[in-house]
């Protein structure tokens, strides 16, 4: 393999990175296939005047620029340490098992990388040890194989990794039991703490010159300091969030506080498990851990009357809920969780695992008296119900975090002054922002020129952006058609979408995704193509939710196999909306059943909607129709992954044609050609089916 001659001094940088991507450069005489793109130069440019300057890069790159090499490159001839943070596992494993060690082969870069996950990935010996005293742990063979499994991996595995375990389902009951969370953690005081897998993965994370996590790990770390970042983040020079549009959304999440029954009635187990273990005869453990599990449920019966589902909370008790019961469960409920903070006081000195009960009792104390007192401002505060009752306290964004924790800038800051070349604000005070480099970058953050969708939320409205459009042909390979059908609301909606869906899919053999806005629409055109298409031997109906997203995605690709199966129509809603990658003829059409508005009766979507109101701005112009122009820009983007790909988008809401909206959300997404009426649609589906078999013909010629 031909290798870049690298030496990373920060002078020559820009010009390696312009000769990697060069027409003579090391990927064109290695990939005969590589073609220069100028947008992914572009970009790469960006980000390296970023490095070198220890900026701030906002970059949003449509499908088939090239981003993750356009980041990596300069990230890599750098020379300085990487954390590359990315919003699935699917990147993930990219990024460490493909992409970073092609590159640091093709470019000579003696360079290790590391894969860091959460500690739930990790087998914890410590309770792996205790594992056959569990109360759950005899709850059938099933989990009793289960353990044996993990046991005789503990004696072989150097990593601790369950995932390398094969054929463990990650359902597993028996994996919150050998696994740890930062309420079990004994941390320093474990006696395994030593040969702690956990702790040896951080130890690599610190030893390597690229270490690549996701958002949740990463803001974890910021709410909790427990994933080891604060040990990690000051080390690296470069910071970079791949499909960094789920940032501000990942964010509110791990930044929010929570208490939810199932935490309860964990505590109870762990509690028993440990008394009984470590200090069985010095306090009544079986009595104490029945008043938590019974004071857990009439907390949950609480709520026994409502519907699952998020319910607002903006006064002192969850709307639906009757105040004086809500009271007095949740003062029952504290009540309990005392007597076993006293009980433990008296014993926690004896062992290191009931010091760690003491110290999780007395955060569950703090959680309930956070929930029984008023709610702080510019936070949103919820109920969930559903098998079990979930709690939540969350911020609007994560804009005062970016840049109060991240950019380490506070608004009183900002207004000093900028900094001036020699390292002080303009009015004398000493800089103390990071000599870092911040790259934001995926394939959608935004449906106007400044990328307010991403950089508002996020903090980042002072930062430079740049849009990359996607290289590909989108006028002449990909077709839009907006059907003239029942409005969304009309009842049969959902059927003439079946309709349309299941007549264009016989058509194209399959070829089909159909992403719906809700799970009811989901559920719906679901069963009415299985009611059509049940006795039909060419066409499989696979519908989100009957299995793994992998397998479905699998079998999707697959397709007709020459005739030899079935063609498929994939049904799906919600995760597939993005992160679905089928290149190639597989998939020809999609079909969007209405425009993804964000819904209105969403606690967090009514908080934002509410704050804009008192600001005195619109909240459909600046918040709900920005969110679904993203997410339809997302699901049309399933359609078009290569540039040979040919396809059509149809989405079925007349709204796009009859509101003055329509044109904003048009705008938005690449630019297709327009099929007017329904005949023009099935001629194009036509057209793309027999240019397929022509195609598979001249393939199969011998």
């Amino acid at each position: 393999m031909q290798q870049a001659e690298c030496t990373g001094a920060p002078g020559t940088l820009l010009q390696q990175v312009q000769q990697v991507f060069a027409s003579n450069g090391v990927l064109a005489r290695v990939n005969p296939d590589y073609r220069p793109r100028p947008g992914q130069l572009q970009m790469a440019q960006a980000i390296t005047e970023a490095i070198v300057n220890h900026g701030v890069i906002v970059v949003e790159a449509g499908t088939g620029v090239g981003k993750t090499f356009a980041y990596l490159v300069p990230a890599l001839l750098s020379g300085e340490r990487v954390l590359v943070s990315t919003a699935t596992k699917t990147l993930q494993d990219q990024l460490f098992s493909r992409d970073l060690p092609y590159l640091c082969g093709l470019l000579g870069l003696p360079i290790r990388t590391v894969l860091l996950k959460g500690r739930s990935s990790y087998l914890c010996l410590h309770r792996l040890e205790q594992a056959r005293q569990h109360p759950e742990i005899n709850n059938g063979t099933t989990v009793l194989a289960a353990l044996a499994r993990i046991e005789r991996f503990a004696q072989t595995t150097t990593s601790g990794d369950l995932s390398e375990l094969g054929g463990l389902d990650e359902r597993s009951p028996v994996l919150p039991i050998v696994t740890s969370t930062r309420e079990n953690c004994l941390g320093g005081q474990c006696p395994r703490f030593r040969d702690c897998h956990v702790n040896y993965a951080r130890r690599q994370a610190l030893a390597a010159d690229v270490v690549i996590i996701n958002h949740h790990l990463f803001f974890a770390d910021l709410a909790v300091r427990e994933s080891g970042m604060a040990e990690l983040l000051p080390s690296v020079s470069t910071v970079i969030f791949d499909e960094a549009h789920q940032l501000n959304e990942t964010g509110v999440q791990f930044l929010g506080q929570q208490l939810a029954s199932g935490h309860l009635f964990e505590f109870g187990r762990d509690l028993l498990a440990c008394g009984l273990q470590h200090a069985r005869g010095l306090a009544q453990w079986h009595p104490i851990c029945q008043d938590i599990e019974q004071a857990a449920r009439n907390w949950r019966l609480a709520a026994a009357d409502l519907a699952h589902g998020k319910w607002r909370w903006q006064d002192e008790t969850p709307e639906g809920v009757e105040p004086t019961t809500w009271q007095a469960a949740q003062q029952a409920l504290a009540d309990a969780i005392t007597t076993a903070h006293a009980a433990l006081g008296t014993v926690s000195a004896s062992a290191p695992d009931l010091l760690r009960l003491e110290e999780r009792a007395t955060a569950l104390l703090a959680r309930i008296e956070l929930f029984r007192s008023p709610r702080p401002p510019e936070t949103v505060r919820w109920m969930e119900v559903g098998n079990s009752l979930r709690l939540v306290q969350s911020p609007l964004d994560i804009a005062a975090t970016v840049r109060n924790t991240l950019l380490q800038r506070s608004d009183c800051e900002k207004d000093r002054g900028s900094q001036s070349p020699d390292g002080f604000t303009n009015d004398g005070i000493p800089d103390q922002t990071p000599h870092r480099a911040w790259v934001f970058t995926s394939a959608t953050l935004g449906a106007e020129p400044g990328l307010q969708w991403f950089t508002r939320p996020c903090g980042l409205e002072e930062a430079p952006t740049l849009q990359v459009a996607s290289p590909f042909a989108y006028a002449s390979h990909a077709s839009l058609f907006v059907p003239d059908i029942a409005k969304p609301a009309d009842p049969a909606h959902a059927s003439q979408v079946t309709q349309l869906a299941g007549h264009a899919a016989q058509q194209l053999g399959g070829r089909t995704l159909v992403l719906t806005t809700t799970l009811r629409n989901l559920r719906l055109i679901g069963d009415q193509l299985r009611e059509r298409f049940g006795h039909d031997s060419k066409l499989e109906i696979l519908v989100q939710g009957e299995s793994t997203k992998r397998r479905l995605i699998e079998r999707f690709r697959e397709g007709n196999r020459g005739g030899i199966q079935p063609g498929c129509i994939l049904v799906a809603s919600a995760s597939f909306w993005e992160g679905v990658d089928i290149p190639g003829d597989a998939l020809q059409l999609v079909v969007i059943d209405k425009l993804p508005f964000p819904p209105p009766n969403d606690p967090v979507v009514e908080a934002r909607t509410q704050r804009l109101q008192q600001q005195g701005r619109n909240a459909f112009t600046h918040y709900h129709l920005p969110e679904a122009a993203v997410v339809l820009k997302q699901g049309a983007g399933r359609l078009i992954r290569h540039e040979n790909d040919r396809g059509v988008l149809v989405i079925c809401d007349s709204r796009l044609r009859s509101m003055s909206y329509g044109a904003r959300l048009l705008a938005a997404l690449p630019p297709m050609g327009r099929l007017n009426n329904h005949a023009d649609f099935m001629q194009k589906l036509q057209e793309l089916d027999a240019d397929r078999v022509t195609a598979n013909r001249q393939v199969t010629r011998p």
